[in-house]
């Protein structure tokens, strides 16, 4: 009987080591930084919060706006494709591949802030209200943006980590007021990784303002089985010395997804 009871005791405790709770505090604190990372099982329609309360807080999405953006600007014809070339406007910036001419395709993978600002003066503000409302995106606080029109990075204009992925969902479904070429050229400059196992689409995106650093990763990876959506936000104060504040963002979700055996 006491055997019998030991042997129940250590299947229990395997059972929970193998499939208890995933530790989601454990990566932000190796980070030394706070925020919270949403995961969405597709096929499951399951929502999985590291924090439910930051998952619906709004700030501005920094370049993981270049999802929408590069949408609006396809479909408004703002720019002909992921290939035209915009002229450098000359101006010396930290970042040495904004220091040229470029085309789509490398200003998303660079997040190159001068050619988006470009494609929004082209848009228009009024365009930009028009497809935002009608794609959930954000709150529609676009007036009060920078002066050049900077409006993801600077001003009222926000998105919840939550919106983000339902924003995602519905590009994975194609079921927003965009054209098939449109998301067929946004999907193909969003992917970062390709494996035997899935493919990953994702931005970056990483603000200054207010005072913070607002650091974001947000996208989906595609398995043969499932599909899988995040978004991570973290944040500190701009005094805050963190000089791994950058690759945090892809450190932390790939820690959860791997915790949460979505990737290996």
């Amino acid at each position: 009987m006491q055997r019998f009871v030991f042997c129940l005791s250590l299947l229990v405790f395997v059972s929970v080591k193998a499939f208890g709770q995933v530790d989601f505090q454990k990566p932000f604190s190796s980070c030394h930084i706070s925020g919270s990372i949403t995961v969405y099982n597709y096929k499951n329609k399951k929502w999985t919060f590291s924090d439910k309360e930051d998952a619906k807080r709004e700030t501005l999405p920094a370049s993981t706006f270049k999802i929408i953006n590069s949408l609006i600007a396809l479909e408004t014809g703002a720019v002909r494709d992921e290939h035209e070339v915009l002229k450098w406007d000359g101006v010396k910036r930290d970042i040495e591949a904004w220091n040229a001419d470029t085309d789509m395709e490398n200003a998303f993978k660079n997040s190159t802030v001068w050619f988006y600002v470009e494609l929004a003066k082209r848009v228009g503000h009024e365009k930009y209200k028009g497809f935002l409302k009608k794609s959930r995106y954000g709150n529609g606080k676009i007036d009060n943006g920078a002066e050049n029109g900077d409006f993801w990075n600077v001003g009222d204009f926000g998105v919840t980590p939550e919106n983000q992925i339902k924003f995602l969902k519905a590009f994975y479904e194609e079921k927003l007021p965009f054209s098939k070429r449109s998301f067929e050229i946004v999907k193909r400059i969003m992917i970062n990784e390709t494996t035997d196992n899935y493919t990953l689409r994702a931005k970056t995106g990483w603000t200054t303002f207010g005072g913070n650093d607002t650091g974001w990763w947000v996208g989906y990876l595609e398995r043969k089985d499932n599909t899988y959506f995040f978004a991570t936000r973290i944040i500190k104060k701009r005094e805050t010395e963190n000089l791994r504040f950058a690759e945090c963002r892809k450190e932390i979700t790939r820690t959860v997804l791997r915790e949460m055996k979505i990737i290996e």
